[in-house]
């Protein structure tokens, strides 16, 4: 007998959660823009100041007497704020399933549990972001009553650019 069971994780899961970034990564083509590390992600996730949480979906097998936990996927969130809303809002920033669990609800636990973790903290969003050419993902959103937000694209500054605009330390 097999069960899906949802887990915070902890310093421990560093490599899992690697993996399950690469894996992500490889599936969004963006493979070569991975530079985490496991320590960097366990002083980001788990260190003095953590910037962020994950979730890890796992199914819980017993076979004679052991239980085996098989990772199934993960979702990596942080809180972000509204000033129109004057409330902080829960940001996924990513939520992958292994393609072996893909249907069998791993997604929509998932993001069940964000909900409800949104609802419970007061947030008053719960967003993230979509590659546009992620037709499945899209139709799964919009299936849970979710919408694009239309009007507003995603600016980024990163590197030189960054660097630039921040001019020399103080």
């Amino acid at each position: 007998m097999s069960s899906i069971v949802l887990r915070t994780a902890v310093e421990a899961d560093a490599p899992l959660i690697l993996q399950f970034i690469r894996d992500l990564a490889e599936y969004e083509h963006l493979s070569a823009e991975v530079v985490a590390t496991e320590a960097t992600l366990r002083e980001a996730l788990f260190g003095t100041h953590p910037g962020a949480e994950v979730v890890i979906a796992e199914r819980i097998a017993d076979s004679n007497a052991d239980r085996i936990a098989e990772p199934l996927g993960f979702a990596l969130f942080f809180h972000n704020f509204s000033t129109f809303l004057s409330r902080r809002g829960l940001y996924l920033e990513d939520l992958f399933v292994l393609p072996s669990a893909r249907g069998l609800g791993v997604g929509k636990a998932l993001l069940q549990h964000l909900a409800r973790l949104a609802v419970e903290r007061g947030c008053g969003r719960f967003e993230w972001s979509v590659l546009d050419w992620n037709e499945s993902a899209i139709r799964f959103y919009r299936s849970l009553g979710a919408n694009a937000v239309e009007g507003w694209h995603l600016y980024r500054l990163t590197g030189e650019a960054l660097e630039k605009l921040a001019g020399p330390a103080r």
